[in-house]
C-alpha cells in the first residue's frame, strides 16, 4: 500500500461488521462521510440505496466511486420478483424455441426446473388452488414477499387453512394491500444427514451484469435444523424442524452454539463423496452452478447494471433425497454476523477475496478499467460465468451444434464447476 493518503481508499460502510471493517483496516483505507461525498467505496444497506440512485437523489457517482449493491438488485431478491423473472426466462426460451426450454412428458423443464412450483397471493390463487387440487396430499410453504430470516413463513396442506390465514388477514389493522406472498411446493422429499434437514448457502459475486460476470464461493456451508425431520402432517407448525435460518434455529433448546448448526461445504462435498460417491456429487455440484447461472441470466435483461457497482448474492439452495437442487431464495444482503468462530474466518475470507477481485491492481476503483482480473487474484472464488468471454470464443470459432452445446456437454464433470466460457 502507498504511504500516500491521498491514493488510499476512502470508505463509508452502513453496517458495523467486522468481516468489512478488519478487511478495510487491514487495506489502510481510510472510514469518512457519505455526506462530504469524499468516498470511494460505500458498502450501503438496501435500504439506503434510495440515497444513491433514487429520483430524487442529487447524488452523481464519479469514476472512482463503487458501492455493494445494483439500484434495482431486487429484482432477483424479492421472492415474488425472482420467481417471476424466472418464469419469463423460460417462456423466452420457449418462444425462440431454444433448447434449454425442453419439458419431459410430464410437462417439467429438462434444464431449467430450478424452482419448485410457485404462485403469487392473492393475484394468483385461483391458479394455486386448481394446482392444489391436482395434489390434494401436497405441502406448501408461504412466505411473504419482502421479508427475510424466516419471518412470516409457515407450512399448509389444507385449503381451508389458507381461506383462514386470508380471512385473519383482512383483520389486521393498518394491513397494507401490497404484504403479498408467495406460496411454494413443499420440497417434503429433502436430502437428510443425521436425520435432520439442512440447506445450503452459497456466495455469489457479480461484477457486471451485462456482460454478465459471476464468480461463485467455494467455501460456503450448510445450515441444519435441530429437530429431526419427519412427515407427519402434525408438525408443520414445529419451525425447528422446517426452517433453517439460523434466526430461527439459535432458539431452538438443542442448538449448538460452538459449532452453530453448520458444517463446510467441503465436509458435505466429502461426505456426500463417501455415501453417494463422487461422480454424482460432482453432478450434483455442477447441477448448483447451472441453477445459479441461469438465475442470474433470467435478471440480466432487466437489471440496471450500473458500472460503479457489484453484489455478493446469498443463494439458498435446498438439496432433495435425488441430489437435485432447489433455488429457495437469494439474499442482496446475506448476513455478515458470525455465530462460531469458523464463521467469523470464513466471512472474512469472503469479502477480502471479493475486495481482491474489485482492486487487484489499484488502490481506489475506477469503473473504466478493465474488469478482468488474473486468476491469482480470485483467492477462493470461481470463474462461474464470463459472457464477454464467451462471445469472443463464439466469434473466433465455427458455429456448435446443438449437440455439442448441450448442457451435459458444455461442463466440466468431476470438477463440481462449469466451463467458464461454454456454458449456455
Amino acid at each position: 500500500m502507498s504511504p500516500d493518503n491521498n491514493l488510499k481508499c476512502k470508505y463509508v460502510v452502513d453496517l458495523e461488521k467486522s468481516c468489512l471493517l478488519n478487511n478495510f483496516e487491514k487495506r489502510g483505507w481510510i472510514p469518512t462521510s457519505l455526506e462530504n461525498g469524499d468516498w470511494n467505496f460505500y458498502w450501503c444497506a438496501v435500504h439506503n440505496l434510495k440515497n444513491l440512485f433514487g429520483i430524487e437523489s442529487t447524488i452523481r457517482m464519479n469514476d472512482n466511486q463503487l458501492v455493494n449493491h445494483f439500484p434495482n438488485h431486487y429484482e432477483l431478491c424479492r421472492k415474488d420478483l425472482m420467481v417471476k423473472n424466472i418464469k419469463r426466462y423460460r417462456k423466452e426460451m420457449e418462444r425462440n424455441d431454444h433448447w434449454l426450454a425442453e419439458k419431459d412428458s410430464d410437462g417439467n423443464y429438462v434444464h431449467l426446473d430450478i424452482v419448485p412450483s410457485t404462485y403469487l397471493l392473492p393475484a394468483d390463487y385461483n391458479l394455486f388452488a386448481e394446482d392444489f387440487k391436482r395434489h390434494p396430499n401436497s405441502t406448501w410453504i408461504m412466505k411473504p414477499c419482502g421479508k427475510a430470516r424466516g419471518i412470516g413463513i409457515f407450512l399448509i396442506n389444507k385449503l381451508s387453512q389458507l381461506k383462514k390465514w386470508a380471512n385473519a388477514r383482512t383483520n389486521i389493522p393498518q394491513q397494507t394491500t401490497r404484504d403479498t406472498y408467495v406460496i411454494s411446493r413443499y420440497i417434503n422429499n429433502p436430502l437428510l444427514i443425521g436425520g435432520k434437514k439442512f440447506d445450503l448457502r452459497i456466495y455469489v459475486l457479480v461484477t457486471s451484469f451485462r456482460p454478465l460476470k459471476a464468480y461463485v464461493y467455494k467455501m460456503g456451508f450448510c445450515r441444519f435444523c435441530t429437530v429431526k425431520y419427519n412427515h407427519s402432517t402434525s408438525d408443520l407448525d414445529n419451525l425447528f424442524v422446517h426452517l433453517t435460518n439460523v434466526s430461527i434455529q439459535k432458539n431452538a433448546d438443542d442448538y449448538n452454539a460452538q459449532h452453530g448448526g453448520k458444517w463446510t461445504l467441503e465436509s458435505l462435498r466429502l461426505y456426500l463423496s463417501s455415501t453417494h460417491g463422487s461422480a454424482k456429487t460432482d453432478n450434483m455440484f455442477d447441477d448448483i452452478n447451472w441453477l445459479i447461472l441461469h438465475s442470474l441470466k433470467s435478471v440480466a435483461w432487466i437489471m440496471n447494471s450500473d458500472k460503479h457497482c457489484f453484489e455478493i448474492y446469498g443463494f439458498d439452495v435446498l438439496i432433495d433425497d435425488k441430489l437435485k437442487p432447489w433455488l429457495i431464495e437469494v439474499n442482496a444482503s446475506p448476513s455478515l454476523s458470525a455465530t462460531t468462530a469458523n464463521d467469523r474466518i470464513m466471512k472474512y475470507s469472503v469479502i477480502k477475496d471479493a475486495l481482491s477481485i474489485l482492486f487487484y491492481d489499484r488502490e481506489v476503483p475506477d469503473s473504466r478499467a478493465d474488469k478482468n482480473p488474473p486468476r491469482s487474484s480470485f483467492g477462493q472464488y470461481e470463474l462461474l460465468y464470463d459472457e464477454e468471454a464467451e462471445k469472443a470464443e463464439q466469434e473466433g470459432s465455427k458455429p456448435s451444434s446443438k449437440k455439442t452445446t448441450q448442457r451435459g456437454a458444455s461442463r466440466l464433470r468431476g470438477t463440481g464447476r462449469p466451463a467458464p466460457t461454454t456454458w449456455k
